[in-house]
């Protein structure tokens, strides 16, 4: 029960979320976490952009499972599995049709197939409902699903070589085992679903899998290839399941569902806008900013209410019947609904001359873009219906490029923000150890020397945690830059986990700049210099970053480890490691929220080779992603895992707790920290900076524009 116990705690935190009304029939999670029966898959797909966690257990195996609906018909899960020893697993499934009046739904799948192959197998499964209340699955299996009263693979008749399943697989795992896809021998599997009610299931299954591994090296006996199962789901949130397996145990299970695309707060807890003033018919006694002085005036008038509201004013000016406006949105995620707030609030206070607003939304003192409104469009779409589209469709978009307004406010407000605020790291998958953690304090603080001049920190106080019992680390060829990284401030149990100045630029049209000094991320220290070339209202972006650093002592104090002057020193006998790395990126916003990035160059071992990086954003501010990179160090020098890959979770703040804010919290889940296709860990890059502001995520959230 060991890997139950601590990952238990970890996926029930995704459980706080909404239940919606129950759908007609939900896919099933089955003890493997992915959608099906008990122990084998079914055709039925969850509901798009589902979000799983499924813990279980039975006999001597244990596993950890998360499966993401990435598209309406394909799913994806990353496991980790406790068998003789811990083990990490990914699969995939495809629905090649779905369920009609007379067709069933027809998937096809692959277990393991990224791993070391403990699990692996390839299906073809078929899954119809035959009445309201009953449902049966009938599949193909290859692999560990072909190992009960196998026969030989039908697909023989294409080539003899699907008769023969070869052994590809390496102890390290992390390699695509396409040599063994459905081959060797296949045998059936099916199973039925009777809902009781709208709560409770029942399941029978017929397995193919004959568990030999289990069999061989932990003692499981396995009786019966029969299981039995009941399942109970009060609504969309969870599931709990309870089983009778192979004839000789009992199995449990609990599957916690997240679905991303809702809210908990569908209103929101942020305060109403304020609407918008219609002006009146006659112009001519209306005030107006016709001269600098009076500009000055209302510009410093016009600063504290914006702050009030949650804006920080740069500066303001009027041009003929134009008022232009750069600020800085401090507290709505969606720039859109900051836009829409900002224009709100000038109908009530710019002049009645002006008929035109430029709205410029800024982060990190650089304007990300000119957002162009008519004001009467503002005076005639306010309750209209289908406002947020008919806004859009009026609104102007542009670069922003060059100096601020006129007339600035001199914003009195500290420049010097600090806090303080309970920590919690996990480390997970480790081989020896599932789950290592600390809890304690971290105290931050930035110090804003000009908006666009940023001098940030933070420094961690463990109070209670395991992180610092680090084993034995893996010998490797490579520099040590990431496999040792648990021993950063692991004995002390404090330091500095970054403290750097931070300068952004706009050099030009649709071009923008950032150089960063000084202790970087935990592991390492130097200089970071980058670029991107982002049209405002292009989907294709382009960047480049260069960086020179050097590694940190453990104790995360001020200290480096001296720079290495012998060619022939490596850190596998604590050497000294500097180095010089370099990526030009490429990054594309499919404007159906997809993103993609790759990334090519130089890693910190030294290393050549590329990053590969596709994201599903939400309109809520969820983001649910995939990696990996591959680069000249082969499978056996980069050690357990192959090559770096992982799965990465955005949670924001606001979707959480309701209120304004453009927190999030990230959480990664990948194969253990190795050397090869290491990148440094800076925050604040370019495109992460600019891209709320420019037109593709404008449009995405433009449905909050009036909210």
């Amino acid at each position: 029960m060991r890997i139950f116990k601590n990952i238990s705690f970890i996926v029930a935190a995704l459980s706080a979320t909404s239940a919606d009304a129950q759908d007609d029939w939900r896919a099933n999670y089955t003890l493997y976490g992915t959608p099906g029966i008990i122990d084998m898959p079914s055709a039925a797909a969850p509901a798009d952009a589902e979000l799983s966690a499924t813990v279980s257990v039975f006999g001597d195996t244990q596993r950890a499972t998360f499966t993401f609906q990435v598209l309406p018909r394909f799913t994806g899960s990353f496991r980790y599995s406790l068998i003789d020893t811990y083990d990490r697993s990914f699969d995939v499934q495809y629905q090649i049709a779905s369920e009609g009046e007379y067709r069933p739904a027809i998937a096809v799948g692959l277990r393991d197939f990224l791993g070391t192959g403990r699990y692996s197998s390839e299906y073809v499964v078929a899954t119809k409902t035959l009445s309201p209340n009953v449902r049966a699955t009938a599949g193909l299996g290859w692999g560990r699903l072909g190992s009960v009263n196998g026969f030989t693979n039908p697909l023989g008749f294409i080539d003899d070589g699907f008769e023969i399943r070869p052994d590809d697989s390496i102890d390290t795992g992390g390699t695509v085992l396409a040599g063994q896809f459905f081959r060797g021998d296949a045998a059936f599997f099916g199973g039925v679903e009777w809902r009781i009610n709208d709560e409770w299931v029942a399941l029978a299954e017929y397995s193919s899998d004959n568990y030999d591994r289990e069999t061989r090296l932990v003692g499981f006996d396995r009786q019966s290839p029969l299981n039995f199962g009941l399942t109970w789901q009060p609504n969309n949130t969870y599931q709990l399941g309870a089983y009778y397996m192979y004839g000789t145990d009992i199995g449990f299970s609990a599957t916690f569902m997240i679905d991303p695309t809702s809210t908990n707060f569908p209103s929101g807890l942020e305060t109403a806008p304020i609407p918008v003033a219609v002006r009146g018919a006659s112009l001519a006694a209306a005030a107006s900013w016709d001269t600098p002085q009076v500009q000055a005036a209302g510009v410093a008038a016009l600063g504290p209410i914006m702050d009030t509201l949650g804006f920080r004013l740069i500066g303001a000016e009027i041009t003929g019947s134009t008022m232009r406006v750069r600020y800085q949105n401090n507290d709505y995620r969606a720039e859109a609904q900051g836009v829409g707030r900002v224009a709100r609030l000038l109908t009530q206070f710019a002049p009645a001359n002006v008929d035109t607003f430029i709205l410029e939304p800024t982060r990190r003192g650089i304007a990300l873009s000119a957002v162009t409104l008519r004001r009467g469009d503002l005076e005639v779409l306010e309750n209209a219906p289908n406002a947020a589209a008919l806004s859009y469709a009026r609104a102007g978009f542009s670069d922003a490029a060059g100096p601020a307004p006129a007339f600035g406010w001199d914003d009195p407000t500290p420049a010097f923000l600090w806090g303080i605020a309970p920590y919690l790291e996990l480390s997970l998958f480790d081989g020896s150890e599932p789950v290592r953690g600390d809890i304690g304090i971290e105290a931050s603080f930035e110090y804003e020397l000009r908006p666009n001049l940023v001098l940030a920190g933070a420094y961690r106080q463990r109070l209670a945690g395991n992180r610092n019992e680090v084993g034995s680390i893996s010998k490797s060829t490579l520099p040590d830059v990431r496999r040792t990284g648990q021993r950063y401030g692991a004995e002390s149990g404090n330091g500095i986990e970054n403290l750097s100045l931070t300068w952004y630029g706009r050099p030009g049209r649709s071009l923008y700049s950032r150089f960063s000094a000084g202790y970087l991320e935990r592991n390492f220290g130097g200089v970071s210099g980058e670029i991107l070339w982002k049209p405002v209202d292009r989907q294709l972006a382009l960047g480049a970053e260069l960086n020179y650093t050097l590694l940190r002592d453990y104790d995360l104090g001020f200290g480096f480890r001296p720079v290495c002057s012998d060619p022939a020193c490596t850190l596998l006998s604590g050497g000294d490691y500097d180095v010089v790395t370099g990526h030009v990126s490429a990054y594309y916003d499919f404007n159906n929220g997809f993103e993609a990035q790759v990334d090519i160059g130089r890693y910190l071992a030294g290393d050549l080779g590329a990053t590969f990086s596709l994201d599903r954003e939400f309109e809520n501010g969820w983001k649910v992603g995939a990696y990996f990179s591959l680069t000249d160090v082969s499978f056996e020098d980069f050690g357990e895992g192959s090559f770096d890959k992982g799965m990465r979770i955005e949670i924001p703040s606001d979707w959480l707790f309701g209120k304004p804010s453009r927190r999030t919290t990230v959480t990664n889940l990948s194969s253990l920290s190795r050397d090869g296709g290491a990148r440094l860990r800076i925050g604040g890059r370019l495109y992460d900076v600019v891209e709320d502001g420019h037109r593709g995520q404008l449009a995405e959230n433009w449905g909050r524009f009036w909210r």
